[in-house]
């Protein structure tokens, strides 16, 4: 029998992203220091990736509930790059289609290039319809604008100093960037849990991030992709990532909300495992906490303790 297959760990940023769905109290006066010291210790504690979240502008009507702290990721990833040794860089997921494909491949191509092949580009098709409008984009034909987006830049990324693409919205040869990647191939993971965004990461990407799915529906998710893929005759290699529950390693001692898991090493690792059993090989753990220092501690913990027995 083969070894079984490594389930990886990564990490959303906190701080970075303020939504009140997740984010904890103590990360309202947050700050640059704080990201670093996360990012760190991500990277001291084996974790895969560290990620960031991607909004240009939140309305009015939607700011008390998602806030407006959404920091830019390329800026804040090409930031916690020079911190860091070698933890990847993940947009989670970047909105590539409120801009034109090469000046996103000039960003991120420049940030894999700086962090030595560091980054995974994750991409969705985003939901704030006035960001869309604002910058003057279709978002009604949002999920169109991404396809065409997606295979923009996989030539822009490609090893090509002049990128040549002719779609129906995006029309370029002639024009070089340097520098280029440091990748051969950028990983480029496509989020969202939409019959069409599933179709798109089957169909055009190299993983999937799911955006929420409880842990009883991933099975029949994947086993979509899997025969999209089959039907497509795609057999290179493809990363199936999950969400896991909140976590705590150990006895909290306060109220961490019904759907944490917690408990010993063991307890968690035996949880976390069957996410590898459906197929999943990287799962994005958040931590509950009530300050850096609890958070990090944590995240240590988990890498000392719990991702050996994954």
């Amino acid at each position: 029998m083969g070894r079984p297959q490594v389930i990886r760990y990564g990490i959303q940023l906190p701080v970075q992203s303020q939504s009140t769905l997740y984010a904890e109290p103590w990360e309202a006066v947050a700050g640059p220091g704080d990201l670093l010291a996360i990012a760190r210790t991500a990277d001291r504690a084996g974790f895969d990736y560290v990620a960031c979240c991607d909004h240009v502008a939140i309305p009015r009507r939607l700011a008390s509930a998602m806030s407006t702290v959404w920091y830019d990721p390329v800026a804040t990833l090409a930031f916690l790059a020079a911190a860091t040794e070698r933890v990847r860089l993940l947009s989670h997921v970047a909105v590539v289609g409120l801009r034109h494909p090469l000046l996103t491949a000039k960003q991120y191509a420049t940030l894999d290039h700086l962090s030595g092949g560091r980054l995974i580009l994750g991409v969705g098709a985003g939901h704030v319809r006035e960001e869309f409008e604002a910058l003057g984009v279709d978002f009604e034909r949002r999920g169109a604008v991404l396809d065409e987006v997606v295979d923009a830049l996989r030539v822009a990324l490609g090893r090509d100093e002049f990128p040549e693409h002719h779609g129906k919205l995006y029309d370029f040869e002639g024009l070089g960037q340097q520098p280029r990647p440091a990748q051969d191939r950028v990983p480029l993971w496509v989020g969202g849990s939409s019959p069409a965004a599933v179709r798109r990461a089957a169909l055009k990407g190299d993983g999937w991030l799911p955006q929420g799915d409880p842990r009883e529906r991933l099975p029949d998710q994947i086993a979509r992709l899997g025969r999209l893929r089959e039907e497509a005759g795609l057999t290179g290699p493809f990363t199936v990532g999950a969400i896991t529950e909140p976590l705590y390693a150990g006895e909290p001692g306060w109220e961490v909300g019904r759907r944490t898991l917690t408990g010993r090493p063991e307890a968690l690792a035996e949880s976390l495992r069957a996410y590898r059993a459906m197929g999943v090989r990287q799962i994005q753990v958040r931590f509950r906490s009530r300050s850096r220092a609890e958070l990090t501690d944590q995240m240590a913990v988990f890498g000392e303790e719990v991702a050996p027995l994954l």
